[in-house]
Formats: C-alpha cells, structure tokens, sequence
C-alpha cells in the first residue's frame, strides 16, 4: 500500500513569479506543514515543465513531501515524481497507472458519485472533489455542491480532498464531511507569508477536525 498524506495538499502556480520566488514560495509552503505538492503547469514547454519538476521535486525530497505532477505522465516519469493527477479532460486514469506503475501515486478529479466510482475502479489512489467555491487560477471550474462532496466521500474507500477556493476563512463549510483532506492554490501561493499561511491553514483544519 502506498503512504501518503492528503490532509494538507498544495497546488503550484507559477504565474507572474519568478523561478526563484516561485521556488522560495514552494519550500515555505512545506516548511509550514504541506503534506503533498503538486506541480501544476499549463503552459511551459515539456522541456521547461521537466526542468522546473526536477528543482521542484529536489525540495520536496529534502521535507518527505511526495511530488505529484499534473496532467503530464511524461514529465512525472522524466523526473521520478512520485506521482501523477489526472483531470477531467486528461488521459483515463486507467492509462495513467499502467504507465505509472502499481508503486505510484495516481490521482483523479471526480465531480459526481458514478465519476468518482468509475474513477476508483480504473485504479485512482485518491480523488480531488471541486469546486467548493469558484476560484482565481486559471483553470476551467464547475462548482461542487458540498452535498455531492459528502456523499462521494461515502461512495469511495480511497481519499477525498475538497478543492476550490478554499482558505481558513472558508474551510468551516467542509465540517462535518469525512474528507481526506483540503487541496489550496491561492491561500498560500499568493500569501505575502506561505509558511504562516500554511501554518494558519492547518491549525484551522485540525480546529474543524478536517484532517
């Protein structure tokens, strides 16, 4: 069995930051407490996205945090990463753990209870459900009602982290549901202090008994 954390995880975005504050923001993020990381980049080159992978995995090694790659099962294999999360209009996560191998952490996105079933049986480890609330990345969002994301957590024997516009302000919706665990981008990725925010984060997830 694999061993990971879901219960803080830290989705990247690497836009309008240079690579070094990018890469300074990714390691206070796990000096606060980041259970797992993933790599999300939409629009650098194969080239670019492997070479930001590696710096990337190289600090997260130094912390014990498992590097998930997004999308590109490519560029996790290119680098060893630790995994890879699959969406909606990416590859079947069915073809991403044969190209992955058994030993891999594969993710998916789900958005009802027959996707997040489906999903499990073509060999997920665990599942992002979103989005709570809508959210400032860039990427394309349908809102999830936190009743689907209730009764998805009840459907599934693998994971569940909520994702979408989450921060410590806003996670209090989520008590009561047993989720895994709360997926951020913004709440820490634009934090003028990652470390704090990460830190405030969690101590309120643990207040709400999320994680």
């Amino acid at each position: 069995m694999k061993k990971f954390d879901t219960s803080l995880y830290f989705i990247t975005d690497s836009t309008n930051y240079t690579e070094e504050e990018f890469l300074y923001r990714v390691e206070q993020a796990l000096k606060g407490g980041v259970t797992l990381l993933q790599l999300r980049e939409k629009n650098k080159s194969t080239g670019e996205y492997i070479e930001l992978a590696q710096k990337v995995h190289t600090i997260a090694k130094r912390y014990g945090v498992p590097l998930i790659i997004d999308d590109r099962v490519d560029v996790a294999l290119a680098v060893d990463a630790e995994g890879v999360h699959v969406g909606a209009e990416d590859m079947p996560v069915a073809t991403a753990r044969k190209l992955m191998g058994e030993h891999k952490i594969v993710g998916a996105t789900a958005k009802t209870v027959p996707w997040a079933k489906d999903a499990c049986a073509q060999g997920a480890d665990y599942l992002g459900v979103g989005a709570v609330f809508p959210t400032t990345t860039k990427v394309k969002t349908v809102l999830t009602s936190t009743e689907t994301l209730y009764d998805i957590c009840k459907a599934v024997k693998i994971p569940v982290c909520a994702i979408g516009g989450l921060n410590k302000d806003n996670i209090d919706v989520l008590a009561g549901i047993p989720i895994a665990g709360i997926c951020v981008v913004s709440a820490i990725m634009k934090a003028d202090f990652p470390k704090t925010a990460t830190e405030k984060l969690k101590a309120r997830a643990q207040e709400l008994a999320l994680i």
